[in-house]
């Protein structure tokens, strides 16, 4: 069996502690260091992401299209994609030896324009988003569903969210938790000009059409974890990306007990 091991800055003092571990099991590691690797290496079994949600996204776009499963090994903060912590490893370690996971199939989504190609990630896990520069005036955005007219936002922005973006971004805005098995999207404006304009749930089959007006001569187009520039007037097309990320959970884990136990879901505040 072999695992990579996946950090987005040099961390010795986790990967040497996870290699340990896993060579205890018999089991062969290789440490990835951000995009050092332009190439995964060949016969992977599993990779670990180490660090927080924020490594788990970069580790995406290493991915790619190989089908290879994920695990978040959370030596971050939060971690609400992360399936296990430093108290875990041993845990973590004879699962993935015995197979005894589950693994969770998570949209990816792509984003296209005519103007940015090479600038922004080719795999989006939680969300595309539009935002006006500071200080300037409200951004404009037409938005069609499938070429059909949906609406015109006016705000501070609007966020394209996956099920997995949809504890992100979205929500602190006011967006709905999706599921991950949902097979849906969400819209959600950022801080919307009028209180009509409200998230809403599409179906992921759907291609969606993004025209901010030109009456904003340049505003921010992000992703995950990178953004850029783009002129007012410029389209983007946002789709259902045809691959998956996998994503492994450990036993007794999943997407509500993450909601539970991460995001407090339900809980009695004090």
């Amino acid at each position: 069996m072999k695992i990579a091991l996946y950090t987005r800055t040099p961390n010795p003092e986790a990967t040497s502690f996870l290699a340990e571990r896993l060579r205890s099991r018999d089991i062969e590691s290789v440490e990835i260091i951000g995009n050092e690797a332009k190439t995964l290496p060949e016969g992977l079994d599993a990779l670990l992401s180490v660090g927080g949600d924020g490594t788990l996204l970069s580790s995406v776009h290493m991915l790619g299209d190989s089908n290879i499963p994920v695990l978040g090994v959370n030596f971050g903060h939060l971690g609400f994609l992360t399936s296990a912590s430093r108290d875990d490893v041993d845990l973590m370690v004879d699962c993935l030896k015995s197979g005894d996971y589950n693994v969770e199939t998570r949209t990816l989504l792509r984003v296209e324009t005519s103007e940015t190609k090479g600038l922004l990630s080719k795999f989006v896990l939680n969300e595309v988003y539009l935002h006006r520069p500071v200080g300037s005036a409200l951004l404009r955005v037409r938005v069609y569903v499938d070429g059909q007219y949906l609406a015109n936002y006016s705000g501070d922005g609007l966020i394209v969210a996956t099920p997995t973006g949809s504890t992100a971004y979205s929500l602190s805005c006011g967006g709905p938790i999706l599921t991950p098995d949902s097979g849906s999207l969400v819209i959600t404006p950022i801080g919307a000009h009028t209180l009509t304009l409200r998230p809403i749930v599409l179906s992921d089959k759907v291609s969606i059409s993004l025209l901010p007006d030109t009456s904003c001569p340049s505003l921010t187009l992000g992703t995950d974890s990178s953004s850029c520039l783009i002129q007012g007037g410029e389209e983007v097309r946002v789709s259902r990306y045809p691959h998956s990320l996998r994503l492994i959970r450990l036993p007794g884990q999943n997407f509500f007990t993450a909601l539970r136990h991460k995001l407090l879901w339900g809980a009695k505040l004090k």
